[in-house]
């Protein structure tokens, strides 16, 4: 028989494990012998403080990254095959959602492999909660274009389209970038859309603000270099 795919949600920012996920999937980490992650050294931190026990000697790992060749990620699934559960994990979070492991699970799929996801946190969906924007219709678009006059253009149409629906828009930035994000916000949106910025999210640091643009540029609030994510809204719904 195959084995089991299961997808292990980590802590969000330096975290401890048992404050983002439950105790039973440090028993399941136990049933895998493969895991296939972005980076090596996060996921043996994670493991060990997670309770794993199995020597790593005796462990397979495979990295799943933006330097991986997609052509060779089939044999990702050859420890499937041989009976062995194999454990996905991404850096943050929960895998395979603004991570690039939806592309295993997309293989363990078409080869008829069972898909467990496991619990756990995810900062994507705990910043749409605490931004009382709309949480029945709402989407996450990933990263904006860098280049200024291609994010302006990705920002206006953002908010016509949470305008003209009431759909949330959700999206990120890389850390050190998030200063120029919210300037081109405040330089581009109306002043009576709102922006919720949720920032170290879990973590002692915690600051979540949502308030209309009007009032982002009143203010002087650095995000710098803290894992953040954005979130804008019509005001009217």
């Amino acid at each position: 028989m195959n084995g089991t795919l299961y997808l292990f949600p980590t802590p969000i920012g330096e975290n401890e494990t048992y404050n983002s996920t439950p105790a039973i999937n440090g028993a399941i980490l136990n049933l895998c012998d493969c895991f296939i992650v972005e980076e090596l050294p996060t996921v043996r931190r994670f493991l060990r403080k997670a309770g794993y026990k199995k020597s790593f000697d005796d462990v397979t790992f495979f990295e799943l990254n933006e330097h991986t060749n997609l052509n060779e990620i089939d044999a990702y699934l050859q420890p499937l095959f041989a009976g062995r559960n194999v454990g996905v994990l991404s850096e943050a979070g929960l895998p395979c959602v603004a991570d690039p492991g939806w592309q295993i699970v997309r293989l363990a799929h078409r080869n008829h492999i069972k898909v467990v996801p496991l619990v756990g946190a995810s900062s994507l969906m705990l910043a749409l909660m605490a931004s009382g924007f709309c949480g029945q219709n709402f989407a996450f678009v990933g990263y904006l274009p860098i280049p200024a006059q291609s994010r302006r253009q990705a920002i206006i149409q953002l908010e016509q389209l949470a305008e003209r629906t009431g759909q949330t828009q959700i999206f990120i930035e890389a850390p050190y970038r998030n200063n120029k994000l919210l300037e081109a916000l405040e330089a581009t949106l109306k002043k009576e859309t709102m922006l919720c910025v949720a920032c170290d999210l879990m973590l002692p640091t915690e600051q979540i603000i949502s308030q209309p643009i009007g009032k982002w540029q009143q203010q002087t609030i650095s995000f710098h270099k803290r894992n953040s994510v954005f979130l804008i809204s019509s005001p009217t719904f």
